[in-house]
This record gives structure tokens, sequence and C-alpha cells, in this order.
């Protein structure tokens, strides 16, 4: 039996309720305005169901046109990127790796977001098994500071991944606005994705990536750590093996152990990115800059820091002092666990001491751990968000150090003489 296509009025008044939709998704205005609007041409004698609703509004004055060729812009991106069950109201951002939409999920009548893997990349194998993983990892974890992940799935060739759609903005884009945050406002932000850490942690998943961008703020001040994209079970040592000697991550706050591509990478990689934008809201700066990637990731491993509160001086020293073991270049250093960490915050917070931290001093000062940089390679290659490789340079450097202390040694023995 054929099927029974739809009439142009059918359709006309499909498309026209569809509009009616998305201009009250896009807040152009309310059900009661365009109703009112539609009566009051419904009086001068226009027939709203056989009219486009897009000209009746723009006439009516309850969008502008400039709101309308937007309408039909999501309505072409919409109709592009079709995915069962969801309907595409409107692109968030883009980027090399995917798009991301908001989207209402039909079934539950709920706002939702979607990423949706590159065309060019979902090609590839690699980043398709990533994208999946990205989606599977995300679904281990369930807590309040935690973008919560909702479906993952390919659709006419689309690899997409639905998750939790968060109304509000990033921490980068209140960073790019110029703000600089207080102690006490760092601290209700940073203790929150500590949380979201420890979760994650408890799981056995390590972020790698924590940084502003992946933090979202909701209007009424949640954080929520986003974006699984780059987080690993620790224990899953193939995937360590297969990544040895390559640095994920993001160079203004990456781990050192991450920028030498080390196998046995654990929660204290991102207890160090959480250091370093921590440091970044209250100084209004990065901890290290530089004219390129590999500079910026050569002061990581060799650059001694310089404490927070040394340049904000409404810093407490003991703020200070977290952040110090947050960023120590040695693992061993830091934190021993996200718990531990969590403690000192709370602590600081409360205007008390962060007694982990002073432990985590003084055991330096008494086993003589290396302050100025860990062991490791040090030649840096150029590097980006996603990934980047690491070469070895550590001859270069033992070299120099020999030469260095045979001159020293030298000299010693001329004077004794």
């Amino acid at each position: 039996m054929a099927t029974q296509k739809p009439s142009p009025a059918a359709s006309a008044a499909s498309v026209n309720a569809e509009l009616r939709r998305m201009v009250v998704d896009q807040k152009f205005a309310t059900q009661d305005e365009i109703t009112q609007c539609l009566s009051a041409r419904s009086k001068e004698g226009v027939d709203a169901s056989q009219e486009s609703i897009a000209e009746l509004l723009v006439a009516g004055g309850v969008v502008t046109r400039s709101q309308m060729q937007r309408l039909k812009k999501i309505i072409e991106e919409s109709s592009s990127q079709q995915i069962p069950g969801y309907q595409i109201l409107e692109k968030l951002g883009a980027g090399a790796m995917a798009r991301v939409f908001k989207a209402r999920q039909v079934s539950l009548d709920r706002i939702v977001a979607i990423k949706v893997l590159a065309d060019t990349l979902s090609k590839n194998p690699e980043f398709v098994d990533r994208f999946y993983k990205e989606g599977k990892a995300a679904a281990k974890l369930n807590h309040p500071n935690i973008v919560q992940a909702i479906d993952v799935g390919e659709a006419r060739g689309a690899h997409y991944f639905v998750m939790e759609y968060v109304e509000g903005e990033s921490l980068y884009d209140q960073l790019a606005k110029g703000k600089v945050f207080s102690e006490k406002e760092a601290l209700r932000v940073i203790i929150q994705i500590a949380r979201a850490l420890e979760h994650a942690h408890a799981q056995g998943l390590i972020h790698r990536d924590v940084k502003p961008k992946n933090i979202m703020m909701t209007k009424d001040g949640q954080a929520k750590l986003a974006d699984m994209g780059l987080a690993r079970a620790a224990t899953d040592m193939e995937a360590a093996q297969a990544e040895a000697g390559r640095a994920y991550g993001t160079p203004y706050y990456i781990s050192p152990e991450q920028i030498r591509g080390e196998v046995n990478i654990d929660f204290r990689a991102d207890i160090y990115s959480l250091g370093a934008t921590l440091y970044h809201v209250v100084v209004g700066r990065v901890p290290f800059d530089g004219a390129t990637p590999t500079a910026v990731m050569h002061k990581h491993l060799k650059e001694p820091l310089t404490p927070p509160d040394h340049i904000n001086p409404n810093l407490s020293a003991g703020f200070g002092e977290v952040v110090e073991v947050m960023m120590a270049k040695d693992p061993r250093r830091r934190y021993a666990s996200t718990t531990d960490l969590l403690m000192d915050l709370e602590a600081i917070a409360a205007g008390e001491p962060p007694l982990q931290a002073r432990k985590q001093i003084d055991m330096g000062l008494l086993t003589g751990l290396a302050t100025a940089s860990a062991p490791g390679k040090e030649d840096l290659p150029d590097t980006q968000d996603i990934e980047v490789e690491a070469g070895p340079g550590m001859l270069v450097y033992i070299l120099g150090g020999a030469l260095a202390l045979s001159v020293i040694v030298n000299i010693i023995l001329m004077l004794k003489k």
C-alpha cells in the first residue's frame, strides 16, 4: 500500500507549530505574546493557519527579522543533524573534535546537550573509540558536581554523546571577562570540583584535563566538572602503555608527569591541574606562561612556582601552602589522596591551618625530595589541547650537569693545593 503524503496545508501547519515552539524555546517571545499577535492578525482577516507564522510574527513585531533568520539557521542545522528521539534547538559551540548542540529529549521533554563527533574524525577508529570511552567513563559517575551522561550512540554515520545541559557559563568564560576570584569565592568552586574528583578517583578514573573550560557554573553557583574526553581508568595498563611517551592534556594546566608521557599516572595529576586552575582564578593569570606550548610545559617541569599569596596579598598563607603542595613538581610531594586535599581546602575555608599540606612540606624537607623538578625526560615538542608528543632529551641535561659538576670539583681541588 502506498504511503500517503501529507497535504501542503498539513505540512504548513506542522512548520508553523515548530516555529511557535522554537520562538518560545529561544525566549524571543512568550506563548501569550504569540497568541495575542495571531489573534490580532486574525481580526484583521488574516488566516494564521494558511500563512507563514514567521511573517506574521515579524509583521506583528513579536520577533525581529534577524531573530527569524537565526531560527531558520537552527532549522537547517537540525535537519542536517537529526538524532532519533531528540530535537536540535541550537548550536552551543564547535571545535576541531566535535560540535555541541542544545536539544530536547522528546521522551522526557527535557533539555539536554549533545556532543557530535566531527565528520572528519568519524572515519578514524582511534577517535571514535576515544569518543565512546568518554561516554562510558562519564556513565560510571553519578555526582551532583559532575555533568551527567545520558546516552551515546550513532545515527546516520554521526557519533553522538548526550549529556546533562548546564545553563550557565564555564569558569573560563568568567576569567575571560577579567574576573579575579576572592579566596572565599575560589574555595567555594574548587571544593565542589575536588568532591567531584574524589568521586571519580574512588571509581578508579583519572580525568587528566581539569581546567577552567571544563568547569561549568550554573546560575545558582553550582560547579560541575565536564568533558571526560581524556579520562582513563587508573588500572588500564594497556591504554597507559599505548600512550607512553605522549602527553595528553592542556599546556597551561598539565602536570609534569603527563608532559613526560609517564605510564603510571594517577589521581595526583588531577590534583596538580586543579591546583593550576585554583592559582589562575585567584591570581588572574596562569601559573606558567610562555610564547609557545613547549615553553609553558618546560616551565611546569623546571621553573619554581611563585606562591599565589606572593602575588595576591589578599590571600592567606595557608591558601598559598595548599596550592604549592597541589602543584609540587614531584607527585610524591603532593597530597596523598583527594580526601586529604579536601580536608585542607575545607580547613582554610573555615579559617583553620592546612595540616595535611604542612605534613607534606615537612616530609619533603626531611626526605630531601627535589623541589625544583621531578625526574624524567625534559625535551619538549609543540603541543595542543588534545595530544602532544614528548621526545627524549634527558641526556642533554645529564651531560650538562656532569660537566658543571666536574668544573666545580676541579676548582675545589685547585684551591686546596
